[in-house]
């Protein structure tokens, strides 16, 4: 079953109207962010907290996808992760799996493109093997692209990056003056991503905790004190509203942005009146 065929009235109500309030943003990422705290809260094992959570991903990437957002990065693991007790971290990497595994087919029927950033041959061989092979099978789906960064650090890919950079002037393939904003992203690992729009991070904590740290520069960051396990579709559309009611400036002023609005709704009103004629 596809999730449109599937989907109530109310659901798709609140996405007409979110998408008819203004433009989507093209990348959301989001800082799942709570799992333990939620088990804790209710005296249960941390774990139980990480198995709420993929429920939570599951309604995310569903509503997202019909929501008609072309990019959806969830940080599933940092490098910093790796640090936490390996009990923790092995039943981290079996749930990963086990969604992989579970989770595939409907992706696939729904036209979901999977992709994952990050240091991946620090994953256990298991956690690689079924990650590349789902990514192999929805590489030619065209619809929502889902982006897992799995033992990500934002610092450890600029650096990388910068590495990469230095061993190109090095063997004189580009020189320093080539080097521009523009060019140095083609070396990220997000090279072939937008720039997210807008920042989710559920916990109320007020950090990036090592995301995104360039492509975010100039992201909306939307905070909420959900812990991860109860965010839900309703809460993603509550963002989405909240997004769309942000004057995005880009260093510029409001009254520039409201020049710049007035002229492209001018040129397209001329466009229209000449199709029409």
């Amino acid at each position: 079953m596809t999730w449109i065929s599937k989907q109530t009235a109310e659901d798709k109500e609140i996405q007409q109207q979110i998408i008819a309030a203004g433009k989507l943003p093209k990348h959301i990422a989001i800082i799942m962010d709570g799992n333990g705290r939620w088990a804790v809260e209710r005296s249960l094992p941390r774990v139980a907290g990480h198995q709420a959570g993929i429920s939570s991903v599951r309604d995310i990437v569903e509503a997202a996808s019909l929501t008609g957002v072309r990019n959806l990065t969830l940080y599933a693991f940092s490098m910093e992760n790796w640090r936490r007790p390996r009990t923790e971290v092995n039943i981290l990497m079996d749930l990963l799996v086990r969604y992989l595994r579970e989770e595939l087919d409907e992706m696939h029927r729904n036209n979901i493109r999977l992709q994952a950033i990050g240091k991946l041959n620090a994953l256990p061989k298991n956690v690689q093997k079924q990650l590349f092979e789902s990514i192999e099978t929805m590489k030619n789906n065209t619809g929502l692209v889902l982006t897992l960064a799995l033992s990500y650090s934002a610092r450890w890919d600029i650096v990388r990056a910068v590495q990469m950079v230095a061993l190109d002037v090095r063997r004189g393939k580009i020189s320093p003056e080539d080097i521009t904003e523009e060019m140095f992203s083609t070396y990220l690992l997000t090279q072939n991503m937008p720039d997210p729009d807008l920042v989710i991070r559920t916990s109320g904590e007020m950090r990036l905790s090592n995301f995104l740290l360039w492509e975010t520069a100039y992201a909306e960051i939307y905070i909420t004190n959900k812990l991860w396990p109860d965010f839900r579709r309703n809460d993603l559309y509550a963002a989405l509203f909240d997004f769309i009611g942000r004057e995005r400036r880009y260093g510029k002023t409001s009254q520039q942005i409201a020049e710049e609005n007035n002229n492209e709704n001018y040129v397209q009103r001329i466009i229209n009146a000449f199709k029409s004629s």
